[in-house]
């Protein structure tokens, strides 16, 4: 077994245990926190896939930004076990029953699915540079649509959230 097997398999434990830590955590802080730690873990195995651009994109955005947006509004509702209202035993076997079917749809798909191996030194399918040169040749034009329509976007957001001045006369 090389180091990539080594690296997969460790970064695979890891991420499943912390996804079972989200999903099994009574704590939403601690739920929070293993949120993170599987973040971590999927931006491993892309670096393992030889994607840098979306391991880093993956730490900044989702582990970085959207956690912490997710930690503080969590803080801000102040969720304690004495407040949360109790799910009826409809909504537990709606919720049991709607997960396996989801489990049988996975595997499903993972019956049929094959695994190709790819030699680690052949590829740089996930290397920035090829990401710029085909982001800025191909795709020029819908990249700077999407941009502009970021820009409008935050445009009005902030037009939305400011608050009108009240006329006094």
């Amino acid at each position: 077994m090389g180091i990539y097997e080594i690296s997969f398999w460790v970064l695979t434990i890891m991420a499943l245990s912390c996804a079972l830590g989200v999903i099994l955590s009574r704590n939403p802080v601690n739920s929070v926190l293993f949120l993170i730690a599987t973040f971590f873990a999927i931006s491993g195995h892309y670096i393992l896939l030889n994607a840098q651009f979306l391991a880093i994109v993956n730490i900044i955005v989702y582990a970085g930004a959207i956690m912490v947006l997710f930690l503080f509004v969590i803080m801000l509702m102040n969720l304690n076990a004495d407040t949360e209202p109790q799910k009826n035993r409809l909504v537990q076997i709606a919720g049991a029953i709607s997960g396996g079917t989801l489990l049988l749809v996975i595997l499903a798909a993972l019956r049929t699915s094959t695994i190709e191996s790819l030699d680690q030194q052949a590829t740089d399918i996930g290397l920035i540079k090829n990401l710029g040169k085909t982001l800025f040749t191909q795709f020029v034009l819908p990249f700077e649509i999407s941009s502009v329509l970021f820009l409008s976007a935050m445009i009005g957001a902030v037009v939305i959230g400011k608050k009108e001045k009240e006329h006094t006369a």
